[in-house]
């Protein structure tokens, strides 16, 4: 490739803020923007070539007109702007000195074919690449990371334990639950279709699962899984099943606040949460947390699960959608529990 050449530059546009759930029609796909595949004279940036973009659920906060802005991180997107998120590149050119013509790496970019990186310090470089590069949008980029750091740092697993997971079949919970496996501890997940079920079950190796669609009594469906109560809960919903949740933790119990995907839909109204005068009855802890502020243990991360990925000790699946254009679609159907998986889209394969 000559440094310098010219594209039309394909992205993905936001349109207005949303409100509700979010339509591919809040989203539209433009080539107008031609990009001169060079970093400016003296940027420190990085220009990237998009491979794989991660479709992830707090994409929908940033879609509404005060978004949950931490640090910048769940800041509004701008109307007109090009959509952002977490995926795997290849440099293209650099004007900064930690990163290389060639390179790859994973971070924050553009839903586009090209981005230029101005503060490219939050980027990792992809050393190990005898595992499937579309991981580091998943089990090893941010949703594996989040993972790690909710069930071992926050939870404080122990061998023999209670864990429940719910959305387990998603980018985060498949691998908490295998985590929770590796442990030594009982583990159950819920989903949203008989598919998942079966999949957390055959595949990831869950001890059991149900489908809460089928249950109309959640607090009698945890009482029937967990009849002595739960050890630790990784909470990916929020709602009804945080409600419920609440009145079958074990004394002492644990809860990781890692999403609330009922609830994005519908920030400015939520479900109320009911019973939450059982964490001072049952002395529950339960703890938030954002992934950004632990990336300080990524190479610890790496350390614990590469070995697994290469022993076939955790399995990961992907919902893989081809083509930038796909974007759209890919993202509103996490909204509906369309994915089986990491929903993952292909900008273009190595």
């Amino acid at each position: 490739m000559v440094g310098g050449e010219e594209v039309r530059n394909k992205q993905v546009i936001f349109r207005d803020y949303v409100s509700g759930f979010p339509k591919e029609s809040d989203m539209y796909i433009t080539t107008d923007k031609t990009l001169h595949l060079k970093v400016p004279e003296a940027s420190n940036g990085v220009l990237v070539k998009n491979l794989y973009l991660s479709s992830d659920p707090y994409m929908r906060l940033r879609m509404q007109k005060h978004g949950v802005d931490l640090d910048g991180f769940l800041a509004s997107y701008t109307p007109g702007s090009v959509l952002s998120g977490y995926g795997v590149c290849k440099v293209v050119d650099s004007g900064h000195p930690d990163f290389k013509r060639g390179e790859l790496v994973w971070g924050i970019t553009g839903w586009e074919e090209y981005t230029l990186i101005t503060s490219p310090e939050a980027l990792f470089k992809i050393q190990h690449t005898d595992v499937p590069l579309s991981y580091y949008a998943g089990l090893l980029g941010m949703p594996g990371l989040t993972a790690y750091v909710g069930f071992y740092e926050i939870c404080t697993p122990k061998k023999g334990e209670k864990v429940f997971v719910s959305a387990a079949s998603g980018a985060v919970g498949q691998v908490v639950g295998q985590f929770a496996k590796l442990m030594g501890c009982y583990i159950v997940g819920s989903a949203g279709s008989k598919e998942k079920v079966d999949l957390l079950k055959n595949k990831f190796g869950f001890d059991d699962a149900f489908n809460y669609k089928e249950e109309h009594d959640l607090d009698a469906a945890l009482k029937r899984y967990f009849p002595e109560g739960i050890d630790i809960y990784f909470e990916n919903v929020g709602g009804k099943m945080l409600d419920a949740v609440l009145l079958n933790m074990k004394i002492h119990g644990r809860i990781a606040m890692c999403g609330m995907i009922s609830q994005y839909n519908n920030i400015h109204e939520p479900e109320g949460v009911t019973n939450l005068i059982y964490l001072i009855y049952n002395r529950v802890r339960m703890q938030g947390f954002e992934v950004f502020d632990y990336y300080h243990l990524y190479s610890k991360f790496l350390e614990t699960v590469l070995p697994y990925i290469r022993e076939r000790k955790i399995t990961y699946v992907e919902d893989i959608t081809e083509g930038l254009e796909s974007g759209p679609a890919a993202l509103v159907g996490l909204f509906s529990g369309l994915n089986i998986g990491k929903r993952v889209v292909v900008v273009a394969r190595e």
